[in-house]
């Protein structure tokens, strides 16, 4: 899965240190990041000649084994004969470096939340970053900021031999996927299960067990994967309540499914575990 970059070591625990010409800058413009004319992470050394303030102003995030990942709020304008564009972070899906892609995708979330909190939510003045802990903290009523993190549930629906395949309602998306969404506040993640599943496809489950857990930064998510058995009436029921959030749920036999082998996402591990009979039970 994505966050799978053994034999490289991911070292998220916080810590200040100045950036070497070897460490790696993210530079976001939206949900875009700066990637160099053939979809590599721009490093301090190669950027600090084309825009040295990028680099002066940059604070560090994280490592990779010894390779540090910086963010700087200074805004790179695309210019003519200089080899950076501005490309979706969901390109990192893609990147040919897993453990890159891993780091640029993890260094977007973190710089998205600095971002959204340069200024105070409560009184509105500038905010500090904190010298303790990954934290960011207003200098004037002392409220703390941490990085948000939301909880998600993929479900795998189970009946039998078959498993329970979705399409989203999206122009363009063709990938089949499982069942999932945001966890409610107040809910556990097993509420979050049966709700998900009544609401988009209209089955009850039971037998709810867990899976497996992928962090996904690309929403800012920690994703838990749960298996589940239909409980009662097999019918699809696609949500027709005005969102129409899927087009299609297809239940699909065991040797029928076609796995995305290349796939980073956890919902494809599932949907391999199933085909394997590696399910929990």
């Amino acid at each position: 899965m994505f966050q799978d970059i053994a034999p490289h070591v991911f070292h998220n625990e916080f810590g200040r240190r100045p950036p070497v010409p070897s460490d790696y800058l993210v530079i976001l413009d939206g949900r875009k990041i700066l990637l160099s004319e053939d979809g590599k992470l721009p490093s301090v050394g190669d950027f600090g000649k084309i825009c040295p303030q990028a680099v002066s102003d940059a604070f560090y995030l994280f490592s990779i084994d010894e390779a540090g990942f910086f963010f700087t709020h200074t805004p790179f304008p695309e210019k003519e004969g200089v080899p950076y564009r501005y490309q979706n972070i969901m390109v990192l899906r893609d990147m040919e470096n897993s453990y890159l892609a891993f780091g640029a995708a993890v260094a977007s979330q973190l710089g998205e939340w600095y971002t959204l909190h340069r200024y105070c939510g409560s009184c509105g003045v500038p905010t500090v970053h904190s010298d303790e802990e990954r934290a960011i903290r207003c200098p004037k009523c002392g409220h703390l900021y941490y990085p948000r993190i939301s909880p998600v549930v993929i479900i795998a629906i189970v009946d039998g031999d078959r498993l329970l395949l979705t399409r989203y309602n999206r122009s363009g998306y063709r990938r089949h996927a499982l069942v999932a969404g945001f966890v409610e506040v107040g809910e556990t993640l097993e509420e979050a299960v049966r709700r998900e599943t009544m609401e988009e496809v209209g089955l009850k489950v039971k037998n709810i067990r867990y899976c497996e857990s992928q962090p996904w930064p690309f929403s800012s998510s920690l994703i838990a994967g749960f298996f589940a058995d239909v409980d009662g009436d097999p019918s699809v029921h696609l949500n027709t309540d005005g969102k129409d959030e899927l087009s299609e749920g297809i239940w699909v036999k065991r040797e029928d499914l076609e796995i995305e082998d290349n796939s980073v996402s956890l919902t494809w591990d599932m949907i391999r575990k199933f085909r394997d009979g590696l399910m929990p039970r």
